[in-house]
Formats: structure tokens, sequence, C-alpha cells
């Protein structure tokens, strides 16, 4: 029989306000196989581990439970500290006496009653448990990454600087994303493309990546360590390895269509390069503006190529490759104006949103930095800012903050008085949230040097009059009405997923939150893992970020990546759910389940085999097996039995004591 030590924290008062701890302690004293209990006001402190420790010596314990908070925070730390007195970490368990009991009621007495019969019923699932080893598989020390934006080209760099291979791959013909779209970047106003060209090149040219643009992940299989990748390389017409990006193809190309990277402000040909500054600087026919491929119809730029780069005959390519890890950094998009009914449909032509007046503001841009209304490319003397378009809104649009909105927009007024020393900026706000560093001086200096009116109020109508746009709104502060006949509007809209995550995020097996962003482990304690071993998040397909914080969360991915490489096999936790042969009747039920392909019909043996190190323990085969011979470990039907047992205070026949 096991010697059992319990141990009930205090969780200061967490847990002691509403439950008797004395009491809990004296109880559990009671139980089958419990040799020892004590409580303490804080177990997770170097004195509460160092006094399971001594038990662990003083009573010769063979398995421990923790009454505390949840397993998810301390499991790892108590399995850590019986480990360092030589018990398997597998013989302790936690009982979850805080988020399931102290901090669901007020009644101290069923409070104290349920804890008592939590650690009872965990109390009888130690007495059953295994002593479990990790399973260890060897490790590829190669990582990719998803998504070429600020935040993949810094992890991708970081990775690759620590001396370990990289597979960047980016669905765009050029890497660098939203950020190359933009001018100036908040609050130091540096060039956007002269702090974002250097990566693009590095990456570019850094011996340890390997960069597929124009490329989209198509199927991950596998386990962390060891993940079979897919990758379809669609074809540009254009040999990478020829073409010289001279232009002349350009110059002959009959095809016009508007140019996506300028938001439609300006146009460019089915044989293009995205911007000057792109990387790699490689033209891409446009298979469906093209006159046609299939058959050719043209043939133009390829007569004109003397470098012999156009080819036609190029197919999808699927390239695999095996890595060890996977950071995913998707990006985001804006949500629509023309799903913003109240603010024209996305019909007026001078109503914009936020990247298109970035391209105005750029000098790569469309205007050349010129600001130019787009209906007649006159300056605007009066440009009205609408923040929250589309966020904080949970009616019709999203309803979360978008963070960057209210900064950018500061940037833009700014930058507007800057091209047009003549012109007024006005910025309907509801809140101001400017909690970076440096960014409350910014927006304080876009009201005091720059003359920009903040009113405080929604929006609530714009619509065409004339050349003019009518934008009606309110002053909460002044209590009045407000009605401005603009030249101009651009709206803040609301930060998104980008186009295409939630198919990527299905085929991957990544969970999301409920606005369709990557959802982390814990947003504290793990804000860069993904619930799906292996995975590290990065950038704005987690949440709405900024520059600075793209970067920072796509370096502390990396370093997950380089920690979990600095070893040389990757262990598995154990906690499987394996097969009992003389019970299984080879039907197959739980190998159709199992979303991780984890179990296999031996057509042979007509028995249910199962790869141990795929296996994540999720228990779906268990629940699907008609005969119940798969049976997770240390979790067995016999042990929730006893659990159920001894939470409903039954007494249990056939136990092992």
């Amino acid at each position: 029989m096991k010697r059992i030590g319990v141990f009930v924290c205090w969780c200061g008062s967490n847990i002691a306000s509403t439950v008797d701890v004395g009491r809990v302690v004296e109880e559990a004293r009671k139980l089958p196989g419990v040799v020892h209990a004590e409580d303490y006001k804080y177990l997770c402190s170097d004195p509460g581990q160092n006094i399971v420790q001594k038990a662990i010596d003083d009573y010769n314990l063979d398995a421990v439970v923790i009454s505390a908070c949840t397993p998810s925070l301390h499991e790892l730390t108590f399995r850590k500290t019986v480990e360092m007195k030589g018990m398997n970490p597998y013989q302790c368990e936690i009982a979850n006496i805080r988020e399931q009991c102290s901090w669901v009621h007020e009644d101290k007495e069923a409070a104290t009653e349920k804890a008592i019969k939590i650690i009872r019923s965990i109390v009888e699932k130690v007495r059953r448990n295994e002593s479990l080893e990790p399973i260890k598989a060897p490790l590829t020390k190669k990582a990719l990454v998803i998504g070429a934006g600020i935040s993949g080209i810094q992890a991708s760099l970081d990775i690759a600087n620590a001396g370990y291979e990289v597979i960047l791959v980016e669905k765009q013909p050029s890497i660098g994303g939203h950020m190359a779209q933009l001018s100036e970047t908040f609050p130091t106003l540096d060039c956007s493309q002269c702090i974002l060209t250097p990566k693009m090149v590095e990456v570019s040219r850094h011996p340890k990546i390997r960069l597929l643009t124009y490329s989209e992940v198509l199927e991950i299989s596998g386990f962390l360590g060891n993940f079979n990748v897919k990758i379809l390389k669609k074809p540009r017409y254009v040999d990478e390895t020829l073409c010289n990006s001279c232009g002349e193809c350009v110059e002959v190309c009959p095809v016009v269509v508007p140019n996506e990277f300028d938001r439609g402000l300006s146009s460019r040909h089915a044989i293009y390069v995205p911007f000057p500054q792109a990387v790699p600087s490689v033209y891409t026919i446009d298979a469906d503006a093209c006159l046609g491929l299939f058959p050719l119809a043209c043939e133009k730029c390829s007569q004109v190529c003397e470098a012999k780069a156009i080819n036609y005959d190029m197919e999808p390519e699927i390239i695999e490759e095996t890595v060890g890890a996977v950071i995913v950094a998707t990006g985001y998009d804006l949500y629509s104006i023309d799903d913003i009914k109240e603010y024209g449909n996305g019909r007026i032509p001078d109503v914009i949103d936020g990247l298109h007046f970035e391209r105005l503001l750029s000098a790569s841009g469309p205007t050349q930095g010129e600001i130019r209304r787009p209906s007649d490319h006159k300056i605007p003397k009066e440009v009205v800012f609408v923040q929250c378009a589309g966020s904080r809104d949970t009616e019709h649009g999203k309803p979360y903050c978008s963070k960057i909105c209210c900064m950018y927009t500061a940037k833009h007024a700014m930058l507007y008085k800057h091209k047009v020393p003549d012109g007024q900026a006005y910025i309907f706000y509801i809140d101001v949230r400017a909690g970076g560093k440096g960014y409350e001086e910014f927006y304080q200096r876009g009201i005091e040097e720059d003359g920009t009116v903040y009113l405080r109020g929604k929006v609530s109508r714009i619509f065409q009059d004339g050349d003019k746009v009518i934008v009606w709104g309110a002053d909460t502060l002044t209590g009045k009405k407000i009605e401005i006949a603009a030249d101009m509007v651009v709206l803040a809209a609301a930060i998104v997923p980008c186009e295409g995550s939630d198919e990527l995020a299905r085929r991957l097996k990544l969970q999301t939150d409920i606005n369709g962003f990557l959802s982390e482990v814990h947003p504290k304690l793990r804000p860069v893992e993904s619930i799906t071993a292996g995975f590290f998040l990065a950038g704005a397909g987690q949440a709405p970020k900024d520059i600075p914080e793209a970067v920072a969360q796509a370096s502390g991915a990396a370093s997950k990546v380089v920690a979990l490489f600095a070893n040389d096999v990757v262990e598995h936790d154990p906690m499987i759910v394996g097969v009992t042969e003389d019970m299984c009747s080879g039907c197959g039920v739980c190998v159709g389940v199992c979303p991780f392909g984890a179990r296999e019909l031996d057509p042979e043996r007509k028995k249910v085999k199962v790869i141990e190190v795929l296996c994540e323990g999720c228990g779906a085969c268990s629940a699907a097996c008609p005969t119940g011979a798969a049976q997770q470990r240390n979790l067995s039907d016999e042990q929730l039995t006893s659990m159920v047992g001894a939470t409903l205070a039954e007494a249990l026949e056939g136990s092992d004591s």
C-alpha cells in the first residue's frame, strides 16, 4: 500500500477565507493510505516546497497530493519538487480546491465539505497511479516560420543567428507584410522602409534561412520535434534565378489592374513587382489578370525578356520538409469599410481606411507622398479621422479594442499637417489609449504643436454632398452635435486576423478565440505558446499589436524554439491512451476518431497499435472504444470509478488497499 502525504495550501486568503483548512487537514489524515497531512500558507513558495520534500524523507512517502490551485499553474512545479527527492513525478497529483472550490463558493461550510471530497477523490486516484517515464523521440533542429511580416522576419533571424536552419514561408510574392506599406512609424516617425528593408535583405541572404515566397503551407503532420510539412510553391511563371528585374516586361504588358499594395489607389500590370523594395526583387505573372496562359494569348513579356526568365510552363510545386518547431506569424488585415453601413459602405471615394492613407503619405506611393483626394486628386484642406471604426462595436463590428488605432491616427494627423500646413485635422474618438513608451508624449505633441482638434464622441453618419463628405457626430464633452463638411475622411478600421488564417488554423489544428485570433496557452505565463505542442505564436495573428510588441513577441517565440533545439531529444508526456490487447476487438473505431493520427490498425493481428509520441492523451479514443480496451494512463476506468465513489463517500469494494 502506498504511503501518501496530503498538503493543503492556504493560498493566502484565496482558499483559507472560504475553506476551513484545519478541518480539511484533519479529514485528510483519515483517508486510506494517507500517513501524513499538513497545511502551509503558501505551498508554492520555497519554504512550502521544502516542507513537502522534508515530509517525503520523514514519512517515507510514495505519493503526494497537493491541495491548492489549478494544475495548469503549479503541477510542473510540484512534480519537479518531488522528483528532486527521488519520487516519480507522476505520483504527485494536484487537488484543485481554489478555482473549483473556494473561488466559486461563499458558504464556508459547503466549501469545506467540497474541498474534502475533492481531496478524497484525488487520493483515490494517486493510490492507483503508475510511475511513468517520459516518451523520448529524436529532434529535428530546423524551424518553420509561417508569415514573413516583421514578426516572421524577426523570429527567423533570431533562430538562424543562433545557428539553426529556418524555412520562412510567405504567401505573397514579397516579404515585409503590412509594415512595408507604411510611411513612418510612431512614436519616433522612423521611415518604415528604412528600418524594415535591411531586415528583409538580411533574411533573403542569410545562409541558414530558406525563403519560400508565393507559397503556402498545405499540411503539417507529426509531433513536437518531428513535424512533416507540405508546402505549395505557386508558379510565378518567372524564373527567380534568371530574372534581373530590368522591367522590360512591364513596359509591353497590355493588362492594367488595380494595385493591391497601394490599396487600389494606383494600378499595376499583369506582370509586376509588388513595390520597389520588394524581396525577392523578382517579377510575377498574375495568372488571373493575364490575357491568357492556358492557352497563351499574348507572350509580349517573353518576347522582350533578354534573360529568358519567363517560363509559361511552370507548375505548382509541392515541397516536403521535416521541422522540429513551427512559428505562426500570419499577421492581420483591416476590417472592410464596405461593411460599415453608416459610413457609406465603402462607396464614397474620399472615405478611406488607415492603410489607404499610409500609401498616400508614402514617398513610394501612388502620389509620391502628396496628400491627394482619390476622387479628384485635389489637396484636402479639412480631414476627419474617425477612430474605432468597427472596433469596440458589439452590434455591427468587433467587440475588442484594436490597440494601435489611437496612435496611428495621431501619427496620421501629425503627418497630414506636415504635408498640408494650412490644413485642419479633426479626430473623433471614444477614449485615447496611449500605453506604450513615449506614446502619451507623442499624442500630446499632436495637439499642442500641430493643432489637431480632438472631439470626444462617436460619428453617427458619413455621406456625400457634392464634392464634400459630410460627417455627423457629437462632442460628448460639450453635449453638442457636430457637423463637418470634410474633403476627406480616414477611418481607423478594426484589426482582424488575416484572410485565410481561419482555414490555416483548421489545417494545423490550432485553437482560435471567438474573434478568430490564434489562442495561447496562458495569456500571462505562456503568451507565445499555442495549445498544440511545438507551435509558437508571434505578431498580430494572435491579437492586435504595434511593431515593438510584435517584434518582442517574435523574439520570445524564437527563444522558445532555440531553447527546444538546445536538447538532443524531445520528451513527450507519457499520459497517453494505450491499448489492452486482450480486450481489443480490432474494430478500428478509435483509429477514426483520433485527431492526431496516433492510432493505427495492424491488418494482420487485427489489433490497434498506438504511436505513443503522437498521442496527446485527449481521450477521444477512450470514449469511443466499445470494449474498454483504450485506457488512459493514470486516468483509467478503475481510477475514475474509485474517484466518483470517493466523492460520493461510497464504500469502495475491490480496493487495492
